[in-house]
């Protein structure tokens, strides 16, 4: 499921950047607003990439993805693009699931 998430939000990082760069033009936020708080979430990715296996981190990736579907009343193609990172989220976090479950399966029959 790690490698699965991380993925994710590794993609998530680039396009909160390049919509940072979006809604500086287009938006009437001060860049510093902006830098804030795309600064604050593109960490926040990282750091869950690091965090993945810890209790809750799954549903603090939750969160930013609703947040990211939420930054389209800022940048409104955001809301397109955060819809379908919340679907590879779902995704991720399903069938990494499943996968993890196998090789602990696979690895209870080899000891065997």
């Amino acid at each position: 499921m790690r490698t699965l998430c991380a993925s994710t939000l590794i993609g998530e990082f680039f396009v909160i950047g390049f919509a940072g760069l979006v809604a500086m033009r287009t938006s009437d936020l001060s860049a510093g607003t902006v830098w804030a708080v795309c600064g604050g979430a593109m960490a926040l990715c990282l750091l869950l990439c690091g965090a993945l296996g810890r209790q809750g981190a799954v549903g603090v990736g939750w969160a930013l993805q609703a947040a990211l579907v939420a930054s389209g009343f800022v940048v409104p193609v955001m809301f397109v693009l955060g819809a379908a990172f919340a679907g590879l989220w779902w995704a991720a976090v399903h069938v990494g699931r499943k996968v993890d479950a196998a090789r602990a399966r696979f690895a209870a029959t080899a000891e065997s």
